[in-house]
């Protein structure tokens, strides 16, 4: 299918153009055309943790889904906006050194003395099964994990890690932070998510790296499959709605 792209201030410079057509395949998201770009123009990559995405005239996120005739603009940072920089992504993409680099050269910024990342990735002892699981539990039990597999709601899961974002710049006073998690089949050893914070002082910094961890697994809707040699085991406990102190108030 075929939609317009648009590119706006330093991006329109760097390509060279300001509005074409783009192919993309059926179910393609933001995210995927903005992958298409880069790779035909590789001078717009280094953009790619501070663009924002506006779909038929509206804000969306890298998650959205397109459709034949849409309008894609890609919104480098604006004149006037805040310091900040909110790395957010569900992706299929492997979490790899080379991505740990770039969050390395571009979360922090001159005025950061701490940089917090943190790294999750799967190991072969299980975890604690999922409601309704027993069954498969037991039929695995002893086995080592092989590997992972995660499904998300992405664009649920997106609002969720903006909203968790939002808390940390007010709990914490962090501004610059990346959460990035995987989907798919997560083989052993390998990253399933990256949280990035930068701050003036490490305090800051752990604290928001350890906030945004462990809301998003209490809360984002990303579900995870253990898989074994002779069956698989989803694992999780029910969602929780909200920040600890809003549930702590009801």
């Amino acid at each position: 299918m075929v939609i317009r792209v648009k590119l706006f201030a330093m991006l329109r410079q760097q390509a060279g153009w300001r509005e074409r057509s783009l192919h993309v395949s059926e179910g393609s998201t933001a995210a995927d055309a903005w992958r298409l770009l880069t790779d035909e123009f590789p001078v717009l990559l280094g953009a790619t943790a501070s663009v924002r995405f506006a779909l038929n005239g509206a804000y969306g996120g890298p998650a959205d889904r397109l459709h034949e005739g849409d309008e894609l603009a890609v919104i480098p940072p604006v004149a006037g906006g805040a310091q900040g920089l909110r790395w957010l992504a569900i992706s299929p993409d492997p979490l790899d050194a080379r991505l740990l680099a770039d969050l390395r050269a571009k979360v922090p910024t001159s005025a950061d003395g701490a940089l917090v990342l943190f790294v999750g990735q799967t190991r072969d002892s299980p975890g604690t099964h999922a409601p309704g699981q027993e069954e498969a539990a037991r039929d695995v039990h002893g086995q080592a994990v092989e590997a992972l597999d995660y499904e998300a709601f992405d664009e649920m899961a997106l609002t969720i890690l903006d909203a968790i974002a939002s808390e940390i710049e007010q709990r914490f006073g962090v501004t610059r932070l990346a959460i990035i998690h995987r989907t798919g089949r997560v083989a052993m050893g390998e990253a399933s998510v990256v949280i990035c914070a930068a701050a003036p002082h490490r305090a800051a910094a752990f604290e928001a790296a350890r906030y945004a961890i462990e809301e998003l697994k209490a809360r984002a809707p990303i579900w995870k499959s253990e898989l074994f040699a002779d069956g698989s085991v989803w694992l999780g406990a029910p969602a929780r709605t909200g920040p600890p102190a809003e549930e702590a108030a009801t």
